[in-house]
Parts: structure tokens; C-alpha cells; sequence
């Protein structure tokens, strides 16, 4: 009796997660598809899908507005998470952050069209772009996703490999996290397929850590830098901020990560943090 209490609790629990998440799920595409409404948000977006990383100043110049106007369409497209936004220096530059679209997809087209994938390429290719290069011509990836998920546990699933293996195309991180230690990740034959060191490490908050393919053609590009950063927001969610950098001009790993490599990676982590289970193969 007492094992049959505890297994119907548990089970009402997990059916109580997972309404949470489907709501939490359709206020986040409410609000994308709120700021999609909008031609002049539209177009925002495919300046900076035409090219990444650029400032107030640019932007306000290609739009028929004031830059009080820009600046309010700007933070629609940030609260729902369709823009991150970086300082360097002393300019704040804009980046097009393709994951709640690539959610979007993954929800309303993979679900209903997934036999029709090959008629739908174009349209994959165009939703997972959005980096290029910033003001200085230095290529930059910049991603953010908000996940329903404590700092901690965020963080648990980015360095341990018990997580990595289910949302990373399978591999398996190994890392003890200290500065100058090795940050590599394994397929389940054992063989790595990304090489890379610890620059800096700050649970639960920061984590900086070299990058290097080796896979084929990008093997031959020279190692680049990635950071993690972690924080925390009410109700238990955390902001995931991913810069990857240091790119010697639209190499092969560059092209690679900027056509869906990333998008995957953070939709997937989201997804199996908020449900317990990762996205299905091959969307």
C-alpha cells in the first residue's frame, strides 16, 4: 500500500511537471509570435540575419524611425528571447538569437510535417542562421535561452556527462573543471570529437573553455573560445548566455555551429531540462 501511495504521487507530480512546462511552453510562442507580428520587428531581424552584431546606430539608419522607435521594437524582440545582446567596448551590439524560432519549428513544423522534410530545407536553413560579423569584422556567435530549470542543475547539465550524452549528439563531456584542464567531449565509442581546455571556471555562474573540431574540414581550423554564462531569474529559471569567439573569419567551424550546430545544442538542453526527455533525432 505504502509502495502504491508514493508511485501515484510520483506520477501525479511528473503529469503536474509536464502541464507547467506545455503552459510555460506556449507563453514563450505567444510572445515570439508577438514580436513576429510586427513588419518593422521583421525587419530588424533580417538586418541582422544579413549581418550580426551591429549597433543602435546602425539599425535606427535602415528604419523610417525614430531611435526611441527602434529602441521599443529592439526590446520586444529581446523579451522574447529573438535578440541577445552584447557590450564590447563601449558600443552594445545586437545579435540574432535563432532558438525560440528553432523551437517553433521543432514544435509546429517537424511535429505536423516530419515527411516533408526535404520540401522544408530552405526554410530550416533560413531559421537556423543568424550570425555573422560584428562591427570589427571578428565573427561572433551569441546565443540566449531561458530555461524553467534552477542555476545548478543548468549547470550540472553543461559540465557532466551524464547530461551532455542525452542533448550533445550523444557525447559525453570529461572534465574535472579546474583552469588548464582538458574540456573534451567522447562519442559512446570512446573516440573525442571536440578538444578543448578550461580557461575559467566559476560554478554556478561562468565557464570559459577553448573549442577545437575534430572533425573534418573543420579539424583544420585553429582552436576558438567559448563561454558559458549562467544566471539566475525568479521562479527557479535560468538565462543561458553562450558566446563562442575568437573565429579566424567564416572558417568551416564558424559555418558549421552558425547553421543549426548551437541551435540544437541549447534547444535540446532546454528541452530535457523542462521535460526529462531531449528532442528526437534528426530535427
Amino acid at each position: 500500500m505504502g509502495f502504491k501511495q508514493t508511485y501515484t504521487w510520483h506520477v501525479g507530480r511528473q503529469d503536474a511537471e509536464v502541464s507547467v512546462s506545455m503552459q510555460n511552453a506556449q507563453m514563450e510562442d505567444e510572445s515570439v509570435f508577438r514580436a513576429l507580428a510586427d513588419p518593422s520587428r521583421r525587419r530588424l531581424l533580417d538586418l541582422l540575419f544579413e549581418r550580426d552584431g551591429r549597433t543602435l546606430t546602425e539599425l535606427e539608419s535602415e528604419l523610417p524611425m525614430t531611435r526611441f522607435g527602434v529602441m521599443k521594437h529592439l526590446r520586444v524582440l529581446q523579451e522574447a528571447g529573438l535578440i541577445a545582446t552584447r557590450k564590447v567596448g563601449r558600443e552594445r551590439l545586437h545579435y540574432l538569437n535563432p532558438i525560440p524560432i528553432q523551437l517553433i519549428s521543432n514544435r509546429w513544423i517537424n511535429k505536423y510535417a516530419a515527411a516533408r522534410a526535404s520540401a522544408l530545407a530552405d526554410l530550416k536553413t533560413a531559421l537556423e542562421g543568424g550570425s555573422g560579423m560584428t562591427t570589427d569584422s571578428k565573427p561572433r556567435l551569441v546565443y540566449q535561452i531561458i530555461i524553467k530549470a534552477p542555476q545548478e542543475r543548468v549547470w550540472a547539465a553543461i559540465t557532466t556527462s551524464e547530461f551532455t550524452s542525452r542533448y550533445y549528439y550523444g557525447s559525453a563531456l570529461k572534465t574535472d573543471l579546474t583552469v588548464g584542464s582538458p574540456f573534451t567531449y567522447h562519442m559512446p565509442n570512446g573516440s573525442p570529437i571536440v578538444e578543448g581546455q578550461v580557461v575559467a571556471s566559476e560554478p554556478p555562474n561562468r565557464l570559459v573553455h577553448t573549442y577545437h573540431s575534430l572533425w573534418p574540414p573543420m579539424n583544420e581550423d585553429t582552436p576558438t573560445r567559448v563561454t558559458w554564462e549562467l544566471e539566475s531569474m525568479p521562479e527557479g529559471v535560468t538565462k543561458v548566455t553562450v558566446v563562442h569567439e575568437d573565429f579566424q573569419g567564416e572558417t568551416a567551424t564558424y559555418n558549421g555551429l552558425q547553421g543549426g550546430g548551437w541551435t540544437w545544442i541549447l534547444s535540446n538542453m532546454k528541452t530535457l531540462l523542462e521535460t526529462g526527455e531531449p528532442m528526437p533525432q534528426g530535427y
